[in-house]
């Protein structure tokens, strides 16, 4: 359910005003077509418009997107109106942000609120929280002083920057010259946000911002790899982000990236095997259980392809059920029917 009134939905609506695309979808019940509020075309009657959290919302209610708005496409990777506020997160990651300073920026703090929450899984406050941190954590793994670090990254003191770094990361500054840290970002795609994340040996994350099991998927992350999960930039996801475009552009058919991908010594074997399977074919899990010599464990195949962290670029969507049905997807059906059609029609 959207936390946006219905009135200011109505209103951004009709003044087809772009800030708020990403935010909600809008539904037209006489064309059973959904836009983005930002949508050039004709507007119908307030009272034959539904609206919805997300793009995944509205085509499970059974609406098809926009073909001159196109909501599944990426128009960039944020709203116009958020992108300069990231920015100057990127460029000031130390700065301490308050409510008067969003204004003057021209920002409306709830709005900003809402958008980080729904965006990012995490509020405002927290986002900028974890990016001083993860700044202080990089700084202290290049060998800076201890000293120095608790001011470089805006804490009034070193007390309350060592508190706040052990909570986040589980240990004190003095003992973290040597951790990993999973640096995670998100990127636009025709099938909606992603959320990917890197370590220094490699990328091991990549998930739809709506899956259900993220916050589970996080959660492992950060018991697998032993460390803390913050938001930020590196060149594992920045090469990632530049691959997945051209994936879903039909240029590129296997990814150079990086995979660092540890679980269980089964489903180790399990996730190397979905690597093999080729661009535009499909296996099914009969198939991929007598490819690792395990026929008879189909299902615990299945489990071990469910588990996969990093979808696209380990591509559990390329196996389905041994009639030719799609199985399951833990990113939704319709995510897995749009990536073997994209693949099947650029393999002819």
């Amino acid at each position: 359910m959207n936390s946006i009134p219905l009135k200011e939905m109505e209103k951004a609506f009709l003044n087809k005003d772009a800030t708020y695309d990403g935010i909600f979808f809008s539904g037209v019940r006489t064309t059973g077509i959904f836009c983005r509020p930002s949508c050039t075309a004709r507007k119908p009657l307030p009272n034959n418009v539904s609206y919805f959290s997300t793009a995944r919302e509205a085509l499970f209610a059974g609406y098809r997107p926009c073909l001159r708005c196109r909501p599944l496409e990426a128009g960039g990777s944020h709203p116009e109106w958020i992108r300069g506020l990231l920015t100057a997160l990127e460029e000031t990651p130390e700065r301490r942000w308050k409510d008067v300073d969003l204004r003057q920026a021209g920002l409306e703090p709830e709005r900003v609120r809402r958008y980080f929450s729904k965006r990012f899984g995490m509020t405002f406050q927290a986002f900028c929280r974890a990016r001083r941190l993860s700044s202080a954590f990089q700084q202290i793994r290049e060998g800076a002083s201890l000293d120095s670090v608790p001011y470089d990254t805006g804490y009034e003191s070193p007390s309350g920057f060592r508190e706040a770094f052990a909570k986040y990361f589980g240990k004190a500054p003095g003992q973290s010259r040597s951790d990993d840290l999973i640096t995670v970002d998100w990127v636009e795609s025709p099938l909606g946000p992603l959320v990917l994340g890197s370590s220094r040996r490699g990328i091991c994350l990549l998930e739809f911002t709506d899956r259900r099991m993220l916050e589970a998927q996080f959660e492992t992350v950060r018991k697998r790899f032993q460390c803390a999960v913050s938001p930020g930039t590196s060149d594992y996801n920045e090469q990632l982000k530049k691959e997945l475009s051209e994936y879903f552009e039909g240029t590129r058919k296997s990814f150079d990236v990086p995979v660092y991908a540890p679980g269980t010594p089964f489903e180790e074997k399990v996730w190397r095997a979905l690597q093999t399977i080729p661009y535009g074919e499909t296996w099914s899990y009969f198939d991929l259980a007598g490819n690792i010599g395990v026929s008879a464990a189909v299902r615990a195949v299945g489990r071990a392809n469910g588990k996969n962290r990093i979808a696209i670029v380990i591509p559990c969507h390329r196996v389905v059920n041994k009639d030719g049905k799609l199985g399951g997807y833990g990113g939704g059906l319709w995510r897995k029917q749009y990536l073997l059609d994209l693949e099947r029609n650029d393999s002819l």
